[in-house]
């Protein structure tokens, strides 16, 4: 979500929420004294913020989605690492790449991570896949129903704005159908991705708070390479492919509206906007320019790749930095 689709009111309530869900994630957290659930938290993290780049189009509608992830993390870390990790790649996207406005973050982080850490993955996918974590109709059915939950908060947050430019009944009607087609696909790319680390690391990798229990460190040491290699692929090179037609969100507004953005004429807006601007050296993930933008296709995907691959480090760096504070807050109270 931009700035401009809630008022500051509501902003701060998302805010308020998502930092208190986030202290309760901190203190839920048992750091293994290996930094094992940590170091791949760092790297899962760093692979959905660059499958995030990735848009694929939605046949015969002129959309566009791409996964969010929250539930592929939930379902190999546990809910709380989960979270704490989808937040970290929120806050990178606002602050580096101006992707989701700064007001709105606390909103972003809610209807992309809370919904699936915490209603859709224990009382949707738990029951359903049991022992099998790739269960195709387990994930298609939890990140349908926690994306549907995420779009229809989205329409909520709008209307308590008093975004009298998205009625309700309309806005609804656009946003649920056009991600119940995004969360089909996400729920297929998750069954993909699930099924392999099932393979390559047999031992469940989410037990409890997240704790890495009975896992060979071999086969986590592996599995952690193959998703480095994952990851600087997907957003040093496939992210050059990725849709052009609006997302989801975008889309729905557009088709409302008539532009894929609102005008956000306070003065709070403003302010907000104003540091994102100044803060983010790589807006819409390519490279600030003065003048005209690049021209050329190497000009352009050069931005991109670049975008990818700092994105995904900042990720794991922000990731494991969260670890080692928890790792030495655990020491120290030990």
């Amino acid at each position: 979500m931009a700035d401009a689709l809630i008022s500051p009111q509501v902003g701060a309530m998302m805010w308020a929420a998502t930092a208190a869900t986030g202290a309760y994630c901190i203190k839920k957290i048992q750091v293994d004294e290996h930094q094992g659930p940590i170091a791949l938290a760092g790297i899962l993290g760093a692979f959905v913020f660059a499958a995030q780049m990735i848009n694929f189009s939605i046949p015969g509608t002129g959309s566009s989605g791409h996964i969010g992830g929250g539930l592929l993390l939930t379902i190999l870390l546990g809910p709380h690492l989960a979270f704490l990790t989808m937040a970290s790649i929120l806050l990178i996207q606002a602050l580096f790449f101006a992707d989701g406005g700064l007001l709105s973050y606390g909103c972003n982080v809610f209807n992309l991570a809370f919904y699936t850490c915490f209603i859709a993955y224990p009382f949707i996918y738990k029951p359903l896949a049991k022992k099998v974590r790739s269960n195709k109709a387990a994930l298609i059915l939890a990140a349908v129903l926690g994306l549907q939950m995420g779009a229809f908060s989205v329409v909520l947050e709008t209307l308590f704005s008093g975004k009298t430019e998205l009625p309700f009944s309309t806005f609804v009607l656009l946003m649920q159908p056009i991600h119940l087609a995004i969360g089909l696909v996400e729920g297929l790319i998750s069954a993909a991705i699930v099924a392999f680390v099932e393979k390559s690391a047999p031992q469940p990798l989410n037990q409890g708070a997240g704790n890495i229990q009975e896992q060979s460190t071999s086969a986590l040491q592996k599995l952690m390479a193959v998703m480095v290699v994952a990851t600087l692929l997907t957003g040093g090179i496939l992210s050059w492919f990725a849709s052009e037609h609006p997302d989801g969100l975008e889309w729905s507004i557009q088709k409302v509206t008539g532009s894929t953005e609102l005008e956000a004429p306070s003065p709070v807006h403003g302010v907000f906007s104003a540091i994102q601007e100044t803060l983010a050296p790589l807006p819409d993930y390519s490279l600030k320019t003065s003048g005209e933008p690049p021209s050329g296709w190497l000009q352009t995907h050069w931005g991109t790749s670049l975008s990818g691959i700092v994105g995904a480090l900042l990720t794991f760096m922000i990731v494991l930095g969260l670890g080692f504070t928890l790792k030495r807050k655990t020491d120290t109270k030990a």
